[in-house]
């Protein structure tokens, strides 16, 4: 036997609960599937002990729950985004079903309503909104388990300090934002540390007087469509390096290698004591500075379109990296590595929802959140409504649009 409810909103992250919030403001009756046990989760469970928003506080908008401190400029650190979560939940009583993980989503044939499935429950809605993200599991390379027992691996985020880590030099596989943040905690807390780059571009944290989120909000970065990408899969590229860490300051590799870090490139595999990585680490370096050159020019061209009053700025172009010889070898005893942090991104899965709703690359097929099944949305995803449909700043404003789509039913 079912349990019919107007609307089903699976994830209690973000996304969930922004929409929550507005349909509760609306009066309309329906409930939050939460797999976990408490409310964010994902800030509580997969971000490590000094974790930071890479954001500044005022780009912390959670619908009805803006920040509206007196630190508008500060990066938020871990517990107090816990507790932001847990009281945007109490405050606005928002009907929030912990422990219940989805387990499918199917649509009923005589009547266009959905089915959703839990481990002990079923229910019965007209309207299903998909708020899992796109980060749900992190990978981590098939080859690893070729690797020596004796080697610590584990998921970025799985990691919390470094003195949680075996005593000795730590690989870290991926120079996205938290590859990096993680390796300058390691490095400035005395560990040797090796880290493995990509392609993930670089932005400085302030340009021209402003914070780079700033920048990136005003001149319409932000909301840029998905069709503007290069390609489809551009969707999935790693997050630039930035941080918010001790008040927020630039990650560049070329300052990592100027600290002592020896930088390679791409993981390319390895067994028992050996690893390999590919000779790529110059066209690495060159990807990040590409970005972060082009970003300025951006951010340059949008003051003067715009007629802004921003101080100028001689931006410094460190180098450091150029001069490193790539290492294609390392042994692990050799260099003294135990742990590997993989640090390789997410991948993501619908398949709980029992429809043709993806594409080629297991991304929703949707327009802004709404899909072709009436009444079956995805909420919080970047590039859903620009890449701001996935981070706190834009994540209320796509709950909108959901929101009122589902009123307009």
């Amino acid at each position: 036997m079912s349990t019919k409810v107007e609307t089903l909103i699976i994830g209690g992250g973000q996304a969930g609960l922004a929409v929550s919030y507005h349909l509760s403001q609306s009066g309309h009756e329906h409930l939050v599937l939460e797999k976990d046990a408490q409310a964010g989760s994902a800030w509580r469970n997969d971000r490590w002990d000094s974790f930071t928003l890479n954001t500044p506080n005022w780009a912390f908008r959670l619908p009805g729950a803006e920040y509206q401190g007196d630190m508008p400029d500060a990066f938020m650190e871990r517990p107090e985004i816990i507790t932001r979560f847990e009281e945007y939940v109490q405050h606005f009583d928002l009907p929030v079903h912990y422990g219940a993980a989805a387990t499918a989503v199917e649509q009923q044939s005589a009547n266009g309503r959905y089915l959703v499935h839990t481990a002990d429950a079923s229910f019965e809605s007209a309207n299903v909104v998909i708020a899992t993200g796109l980060f749900q599991q992190p990978r981590r390379p098939a080859d690893a388990a070729a690797l020596s027992p004796h080697i610590t691996q584990l998921a970025a985020s799985h990691y919390r300090r470094p003195e949680a880590l075996p005593p000795g030099a730590v690989l870290v596989v991926g120079s996205g934002q938290s590859g990096c943040q993680i390796a300058e905690e390691l490095y400035k807390n005395g560990r040797h540390v090796f880290l493995c780059t990509g392609g993930a571009g670089r932005v400085p944290r302030r340009y021209r007087g402003r914070d780079i989120v700033t920048w990136l909000d005003l001149s319409g970065f932000f909301a840029r469509p998905a069709e503007s990408l290069p390609t489809p899969r551009a969707k999935f590229a790693a997050l630039p390096q930035v941080t918010g860490n001790n008040g927020g300051h630039n990650l560049n590799l070329h300052q990592f290698c100027r600290d002592g870090v020896t930088l390679l490139g791409h993981w390319q595999g390895g067994s028992d004591n050996t690893l390999h990585f590919a000779p790529d680490l110059h066209e690495n370096l060159a990807k990040g500075d590409a970005v972060e050159a082009q970003l300025l020019r951006m951010i340059d061209e949008y003051i003067a379109r715009a007629g802004l009053d921003a101080p100028a700025e001689e931006w410094v172009e460190l180098r450091d990296g150029y001069a490193v010889e790539p290492l294609t070898t390392a042994g692990v005893l050799q260099s003294g590595i135990t742990t590997i942090l993989w640090s390789v991104g997410f991948s993501h899965d619908y398949s709980l929802v029992k429809l043709p709703v993806v594409d080629s690359d297991g991304y929703p097929l949707q327009h802004k959140g709404i899909t072709s099944f009436p009444g079956l949305f995805f909420a919080g995803l970047p590039w859903l409504d620009g890449v701001r449909s996935g981070l706190l700043l834009g994540v209320g404003d796509q709950a909108a649009i959901i929101a009122a789509a589902i009123a307009a039913r």
